[in-house]
């Protein structure tokens, strides 16, 4: 019996000594994540009543049969003070993450074969050439930032017509200028959203669309006041003065477009 102890003692003791020998080794980093935007151009209500029912009904179950987890929809926030700016073109975003690129065409494919993705969604996927369900539909091929490998789901209060998701897109005047861009958002200007408590949903780099190079990222708040409060204390952040008047950062972005988003009633982020 003691014999037993000893040799489990001595046992244990190796184990742990060899435990301590080898180096330690930090969990991996996140692989960054890919994210499709699809951007549909609606010509009125009908359109969109069809689109939503598509999306709502057939695309979305399945994307989630094929592997994607949750899916966002948003719509632009009418302009109340003008109206008839926006009454020309409807328009609805339609945000998919994906853990690699590859799992882009993959997921294409096995839509393909979803017998209940075609049945369900036969009236879009049928229209006929003179009834599409959309006038046109841009996509954007984004991959995220290192500084932000995977996509967040915000945790926001209030209602989600009062809740606002702003898409920003930073087009440069060179590749190199871009390339500034994404470096100043990973060296800091991410950081400081975060602190501020933006709610950032994807910081993604353009990889293909009709503006490039380009990045473009997105950020949540309960309502257009929060928006407007947050965007005031970032103005006044001295980590964002000190940082925006850093001379390796001047004029790394040529245009900014800014988007003011609803999420739509059946959207999962």
């Amino acid at each position: 019996m003691k014999h037993t102890l000893t040799k489990n003692r001595f046992l244990f003791l190796l184990i742990a000594l060899v435990s301590l020998a080898v180096p330690f080794k930090a969990s991996a980093a996140p692989k960054q994540e890919f994210y499709q935007l699809k951007i549909y151009h609606l010509k009125d209500q009908q359109q969109e009543d069809r689109l939503d029912k598509f999306l709502k009904d057939a695309y979305l179950p399945a994307l989630h049969r094929a592997g994607v987890a949750k899916v966002g929809v948003f719509k632009p926030v009418a302009d109340k003070a003008n109206p008839s700016a926006t009454a020309a073109e409807k328009l609805v975003y339609v945000f998919i993450p994906f853990k690699a690129a590859d799992q882009v065409f993959k997921v294409e494919e096995k839509l393909k074969k979803d017998n209940a993705f075609a049945t369900a969604g036969q009236e879009y996927l049928e229209a006929a050439f003179n009834n599409p369900v959309y006038q046109r539909m841009e996509v954007v091929l984004m991959q995220a930032f290192t500084g932000m490998p995977l996509f967040a789901a915000p945790k926001l209060n209030g209602t989600p017509a009062d809740r606002i998701y702003e898409l920003r897109s930073y087009e440069a005047a060179t590749e190199k200028l871009h390339e500034n861009k994404v470096a100043m958002f990973n060296n800091g200007e991410m950081e400081i959203f975060t602190r501020l408590g933006f709610n950032p949903v994807f910081y993604g780099q353009v990889k293909a669309g009709s503006k490039m190079p380009n990045l473009m990222y997105m950020t949540s708040f309960d309502n257009i006041a929060s928006r407007e409060e947050h965007w005031k204390a970032f103005g006044a952040d001295p980590a964002w003065k000190k940082m925006s008047a850093d001379p390796q950062y001047a004029n790394n972005f040529l245009r900014a477009d800014i988007y003011l988003l609803h999420p739509a009633a059946y959207s999962e982020i």
